[in-house]
């Protein structure tokens, strides 16, 4: 086994001998940002410039959420900057930007022996490890916790000392002053941010930086429809005029084109046969290069590079290829004789042992990304040194991965982070930059590798399959007295962070993790009701299929479970659902009022035969949501006539985007409760164009409506909610719509 420094500290703790003084000496790291002509960097998230306009550090990848906004809105906001002076700059790896709120939520990830030690952002073995290995993924919605807090401090510092250079000049206090739209302020005098920033770099900002009373928020009562934005997004008019550049727009001198094929899914994939002689005469192409599980042909252009491909008609050869109805029965036999391990108990668990009253099972079938924009990379290897133009959730581990393939140091590849065009989490895996680093090596030259749709559905991870068994028992007034959950499904959040952070390939991981629990697959599992005696089993089931992380993540079944269950309880009680739910949340007022508005909104009508309503609700983190769906099935299938829905995000930093996130958080929600599925026959999926994946087209699209509650508390991310809350909702109103229940996503799958 290779010696690694996680791999040291990990042993260390183990032994108890963790030396302490490697984590209390000072740390001190290079300013990432250089400032240009006439500019002034203050800490490692601000520059100004002598012309006023105002350079933002964002260190998290846009792929929709608007982060390239969020974070310089609530820099202007504390700096008391003119927001059309504002631009935004993406910034290199850093330590000085390390996720710090998700670096605790995967400690156990990357510190699997002991990861209490490092579950809180403030823990010092989570700041080291984070710094260290200049941890800046995107992901679980975790930037403004992260972020907010940094960036508003140094805008607080910077306003200072603006303020400290004005007040100099008027020979005045400088907490006299103030800082509004772009000026320094003292009763008639005013003076713009350009002409005091040469002089206030020189000051040092003070020991304690002076934030304002109140953070950024937006309430909802401010934003009628109709009404004008304050901070209206900074990606959007360049995402309208087509100016925004992306991986697949970038072009160096002397660049070439690659198209690529990947072998089936399974054990041992080799390239078989291919017949080179064929694109040997085609004007443009370059040459062939084969690596492990695909071959990829070069050209002068993209499209010669895979006409090419198709032409040679690469053969792989796989000595166990993967099959869906392999997976099945491994979860079937997992769920029958598995070994459970429990990973919650609250109450008397002799209340929710044996066989109880109700056991109702539910299935959840692969789901893919369906991502508008495919994998493209650009990559150039000159003087020992690998430049990678790339969109990346993980940016670090893209680089660790791609210099460990082409054996150079990662110190020495430079990552230049560019937008996605929606990851869904598909972006966190990178192996579309080790193939690129590997084609630059072997053909000496710029290459950007972009893969076609039918390879992005062939090569994708799949979020994972779930097979669970709910169970309850009713006390007498038929509330519930005992609740149990019993889920197989792999160890599949540990098997993606030994990808991550150990650098396996998908087979390794998965043989890395077989039969261990994996808590992180079972986000939102426990219920948020109040329940005298609940438990939750994950029973490890070992399959052959990689699985990935994708948009909702274990929130996307866990509260389709819970939530279809209590539905059912509700219907057995003789009991309408959202009494039902309601008396089961005196601990949790702000889900109730969540429950209550949306049945206001939606004119809930109780959810009674043929009414064609259902509804849900569900908790991520701080965050709460209510969704009442209105849905009838006919012989055109599925159709979802209204979605209406109450969140609760804490305080809202930009309402517009918080709103934008819940509506695509519940369309999307909406593409894996209708579809979005995929089966494997000999490795390869059942669809490779989204056309067959029964996705919502505009015309499919229902009326959605959105209501937030005002709040004080911290924010919460709005973009996983809708996601996780609307099958449920879904699957509740077709039973009311219909007396059919649906236990199976996508809903009546199991009819195809």
């Amino acid at each position: 086994m290779a010696v690694t420094r996680r791999g040291i500290l990990i042993g260390a703790l183990a032994g108890g001998g963790l030396v302490l003084g490697y984590f209390l000496r000072p740390r001190h790291f290079p300013l990432p940002l250089a400032p240009g002509p006439g500019e002034f960097a203050f800490d490692a998230w601000i520059k100004i410039g002598k012309d006023g306009v105002i350079s933002v550090a964002v260190p998290q990848v846009e792929m929709g959420q608007g982060v390239t906004t969020l974070i310089p809105q609530v820099v202007a906001h504390e700096l008391g900057a003119d927001w059309r002076q504002v631009g935004v700059e993406p910034v290199p790896l850093s330590a000085l930007y390390a996720n710090l709120a998700l670096a605790a939520r995967w400690a156990p990830l990357w510190l699997p022996l002991a990861p209490s030690l490092g579950d809180e952002p403030d823990d010092m073995l989570t700041r080291r490890w984070a710094q260290d290995h200049r941890f800046n993924a995107t992901a679980d919605g975790t930037s403004l916790a992260a972020y907010e807090g940094p960036a508003r401090a140094a805008a607080a510092s910077a306003r200072a000392m603006l303020m400290q250079a004005a007040a100099a000049r008027w020979n005045v206090a400088w907490e006299e002053c103030e800082a509004k739209a772009g000026f320094v302020v003292h009763a008639d005098k005013r003076l713009p941010f350009g002409a005091l920033v040469e002089e206030a770099a020189a000051y040092a900002p003070p020991s304690t930086p002076p934030l304002r009373v109140d953070a950024m928020a937006e309430s909802p009562g401010e934003f009628p429809p109709g009404a004008s934005l304050r901070y209206p997004r900074l990606d959007l008019p360049s995402k309208v005029d087509g100016s925004w550049t992306f991986a697949g727009d970038v072009r160096l001198p002397d660049m070439v084109h690659a198209a690529i094929r990947h072998a089936p899914l399974g054990a041992s994939a080799s390239l078989s046969s291919i017949k080179e002689d064929a694109a040997k005469n085609m004007k443009g192409f370059l040459r062939v290069v084969k690596g492990e599980g695909w071959v990829a042909a070069v050209a002068r252009d993209w499209w010669t590079a895979d006409t090419a491909l198709a032409r040679m008609v690469p053969r792989f050869r796989v000595a166990t290829a993967l099959e869906s109805t392999d997976v099945d029965n491994a979860l079937d036999a997992a769920m029958r004789a598995g070994q459970p391990h429990r990973i919650h108990a609250s109450g008397d668990m002799a209340v929710v042992e044996g066989g109880l009253p109700l056991q109702l099972r539910y299935e959840v079938v692969p789901a893919i990304h369906a991502t508008i924009e495919t994998a493209s990379v650009t990559a150039r290897l000159a003087d020992g040194r690998l430049e990678l133009w790339v969109g990346t959730q993980a940016p670090t581990a893209t680089c660790e991965a791609a210099a460990r393939v082409i054996g150079i140091d990662p110190a020495d590849v430079v990552l230049y982070p560019m937008p996605l065009g929606g990851s869904f989490d598909r972006r966190l895996e990178f192996g579309h930059a080790v193939e690129a680093a590997i084609l630059t090596k072997e053909t000496g030259r710029p290459v950007q590798l972009t893969w076609s749709r039918r390879e992005e559905m062939r090569a994708s991870l799949p979020r994972t399959p779930v097979v669970a068994v709910m169970a309850a028992r009713s006390d007498t007034e038929g509330g519930i007295a005992g609740w149990r959950a019993r889920v197989a499904m792999p160890a599949t959040v540990r098997e993606f962070g030994r990808r991550l952070f150990d650098g396996d390939t998908p087979v390794e991981a998965i043989e890395a993790v077989a039969g261990k629990q994996d808590p992180l697959a079972l986000e939102g599992a426990v219920p948020p009701y109040e329940i005298p005696s609940v438990a939750v089993d994950h029973v490890p089931a070992r399959i052959a299929l990689p699985t990935a992380r994708l948009r909702g993540n274990a929130h996307g079944y866990t509260a389709f479970f819970n939530e279809c269950f209590v539905d059912e309880l509700a219907h057995k009680a003789g009991r309408e659902p959202l009494s039902y739910r309601m008396a089961m949340l005196g601990k949790n007022p702000r889900l109730a009022e969540c429950l209550q508005r949306v049945a206001a909104l939606a004119q809930w009508d109780g959810g009674g035969d043929n009414s064609g309503q259902g509804i849900a609700c569900h908790v991520i983190g701080e965050g709460r949501i209510a969704v009442v769906a209105s849905a009838r099935r006919d012989e055109n299938g599925v159709r979802v006539d209204r979605l209406s829905a109450v969140a609760d995000i804490g305080r809202i930093v930009n309402f517009d985007i918080a709103r934008q996130q819940v509506e695509g958080g519940l369309v999307f929600g909406l593409g894996l409760a209708l579809g979005c599925s995929v089966r494997y026959e000999h490795g390869r999926p059942d669809s490779d164009r989204l056309l067959g994946l029964g996705l919502p087209v505009l015309a499919d699209c229902p009326t959605i409506e959105v209501e937030f509650i005002e709040s004080t508390e911290e924010p919460a991310d709005p973009g996983e909610l809708g996601v996780a809350a609307v099958a449920p909702a879904v699957a509740n109103a077709l039973f009311s719509a219909t007396g059919l229940r649906s236990r199976h996503l996508p809903l009546f799958g199991e009819e195809l």
